[in-house]
């Protein structure tokens, strides 16, 4: 686990028509010893799509079969991509000081922050809201809570899941059907 003491934003639990949308896409799930391999940013505004930032990352080590075959990205796509520095820098320059909305947002933040911090001693403190907390109030007759769960749930296509891009549009679907719902709502209040 990180013993990184982060200064990060506040968690949100309400609605808001200006956002960005995140994902990322990494060698495995622990921040000290796995890396950022993909990073997508969605700038919402009044909830319609406005700009998007996406870019593969170069990684130090290799990337495993198995993450190869749950992301569909190899060594060779990201072998002429930016490093991790370049990444992340791009990416704070792209989100500024936006609200960050993700599913099960904790753990992309983690390691863009982490890595924002490395390289740039640059404290990620965008307030951000959880889209997975939405779905936890709402009484969806669904076996768990996983993202593509809910996704299909609302007939939304998962066909691309687990590519950054792809998993902020999921994303930003299931936060448009969930906003709206009472049970949802009733926890706003």
């Amino acid at each position: 686990m990180s013993t990184v003491k982060r200064k990060k934003g506040k968690s949100l639990f309400r609605a808001v028509p200006d956002y960005c949308v995140i994902d990322i896409e990494t060698t495995g799930l622990e921040t000290e010893n796995c890396e950022i391999i993909e990073i997508a940013a969605l700038k919402y505004r009044n909830f319609r799509l406005a700009e998007k930032f996406t870019t593969l990352v170069k990684p130090k080590g290799k990337i495993s079969y198995f993450i190869t075959s749950l992301t569909g990205i190899n060594n060779d796509m990201v072998k002429n991509s930016p490093d991790i520095s370049e990444a992340v820098r791009n990416f704070s320059d792209f989100v500024k000081d936006d609200i960050l909305i993700g599913y099960n947002v904790n753990f992309d933040i983690r390691f863009l922050y982490d890595a924002l911090l490395k390289c740039h001693g640059i404290h990620l403190k965008n307030d951000y809201i959880d889209v997975l907390r939405f779905a936890r109030k709402a009484d969806l007759p669904t076996t768990d809570k996983k993202q593509t769960t809910v996704a299909r749930y609302f007939r939304i296509s998962v066909k691309g899941a687990h590519r950054a891009e792809k998993d902020c549009l999921i994303c930003n679907e299931i936060y448009l059907k969930l906003k709206d719902d009472p049970a949802v709502m009733q926890s706003f209040k």
